[in-house]
């Protein structure tokens, strides 16, 4: 299968992409993953990317598209894979059905995860953060410490980090809503999107996820 999934930052995109692309033995491409792997490479693109990275600047649409079909030519992704974080608007998702439709083949489904605000808000905003180098992370309501503050694993302070503050969340949620958001109903028209609740226990969300997929609802 090939597949695309969206969501709000904090519905579980990297969980579930995860384990949907070990059930369905396609390989998980993420956008983050793809950045990290041309940078320690050093591969021109990495470079190229580092340098906007580097300057404060967003990516170009053109790099990380290059990126994107560069692995998607690999030999493990031949029969299928599951795209996380990319597309990531309107622009780049008419890229991918071009470079889909160059190699002669399409998308299976679009993979829409959805999570209340007020809830993507709290799942993010109460991660705490380990200062060690494990960097071990817990939640102050749904896997709390032992004892406030301090590491269960290894003793560390616990800390908020900067991106986990509900200021920072909310500009996420903004940012997704106006360039990532439109992509859905970019995708609902060639009738390839399929929307679940990201909702509840970890395993049932898969579950949920399999089989919406397996029935195209």
């Amino acid at each position: 299968m090939r597949i695309v999934l969206v969501g709000p930052p904090g519905a579980g995109k990297g969980t579930q992409a995860t384990r949907l692309a070990e059930k369905l033995r396609i390989p998980h491409i993420s956008t983050g993953d793809l950045f990290r792997a041309n940078i320690s490479r050093q591969t021109e693109l990495g470079k190229l990317a580092k340098s906007y990275m580097d300057a404060g600047n967003l990516v170009p649409d053109e790099v990380t598209i290059a990126m994107a079909k560069d692995r998607m030519e690999q030999p493990d992704a031949e029969g299928g894979f599951l795209l996380d974080g990319f597309p990531r608007n309107v622009s780049q998702a008419g890229a991918l059905d071009e470079l889909l439709q160059t190699e002669g083949v399409k998308l299976d489904a679009v993979l829409d995860l959805e999570a209340p605000e007020d809830e993507v808000v709290k799942r993010i905003a109460g991660r705490r953060t380990c200062r060690n180098e494990s960097a071990h992370v817990f939640h102050v309501t749904y896997s709390p410490p032992k004892q406030e503050g301090v590491c269960d694993v290894c003793g560390g302070e616990l800390y908020q980090r900067d991106d986990d503050s509900e200021e920072t969340v909310r500009t996420r949620l903004e940012v997704y809503h106006t360039q990532t958001e439109p992509i859905i109903d970019y995708y609902r028209a060639q009738g390839l999107v399929v929307t679940i609740s990201a909702m509840g226990p970890v395993d049932e969300v898969t579950g949920r996820a399999l089989e919406a997929l397996k029935s195209g609802k």
